[in-house]
């Protein structure tokens, strides 16, 4: 069986939609999550935007102000003791946040958006000159290993994040370089290194691009 280091622990649900694609997922981490412990830049918004797992775990969130949240991953990593509504976007995107942002907030509003250092500022683009005002919230960074650990035996790895790409390029050598996200894939190019597949962030798309590479 063919095996792909990730950057998730064995038993996580993306690990079992690799093993379910016909991969064996071996867990390799390249980078770390610190929490930056940012207050927030307001104390009473009307909501709060979460972009990811980390954001939801590292955030200090206020006090029964709803939440706003990039797929079931991310409401999965929300504070199991927080007594507050999660509204989970139907495409686990930027893009389908701030559809979520405008159904359930027609009015407008402030808003935290609770993101790392390197997320692609799609909504605060998309929200200039709305009602929406959404107002950055650096609650986590993304850092390496140091030093970086050798790669197990795999026939290919799966980049997380751009900085997992820039990473992973050089540590792969010959081996297949896959990315979740379409800046993931452009990292791996931008460090030299181009990658071999990409998919959306999605566990379905992934283990369709998986199921592809087994024919090869």
């Amino acid at each position: 069986m063919n095996r792909l280091g990730l950057a998730r622990a064995q038993g996580d649900p993306l690990c079992l939609a690799v093993a379910a694609a016909g991969w064996e997922p071996v867990s390799h981490f390249t980078t770390e999550i610190e929490a930056t412990l940012a207050p927030a830049p307001v104390a009473a918004p009307d909501g709060v935007i979460l972009l990811s797992p980390s954001a939801a775990r590292h955030a200090l969130l206020p006090e029964g102000v709803p939440c706003l949240v990039q797929g079931a991953a991310t409401a999965r990593a929300l504070p199991r003791h927080l007594d507050r509504p999660a509204l989970i976007s139907a495409q686990p995107k930027a893009e389908g946040l701030f559809d979520l942002l405008r159904e359930h907030f027609p009015q407008g509003g402030t808003f935290l958006l609770a993101r790392a250092q390197r997320s692609r500022e799609f909504l605060e683009q998309a929200a200039e000159g709305t009602p929406w005002r959404l107002l950055p919230w650096i609650t986590h960074r993304e850092s390496p290993l140091q030093p970086a650990p050798p790669l197990p035996e795999v026939e290919a790895v799966l980049a997380l994040s751009p900085l997992q790409a820039e990473l992973l390029g050089p540590l792969a050598g010959d081996r297949l370089r896959f990315a979740w996200g379409q800046r993931t894939h452009r990292a791996f190019a931008q460090v030299g290194y181009p990658g071999h597949g990409w998919c959306e962030p999605e566990t379905a798309a992934l283990q369709e691009l998986l199921q592809s590479q087994l024919f090869k």
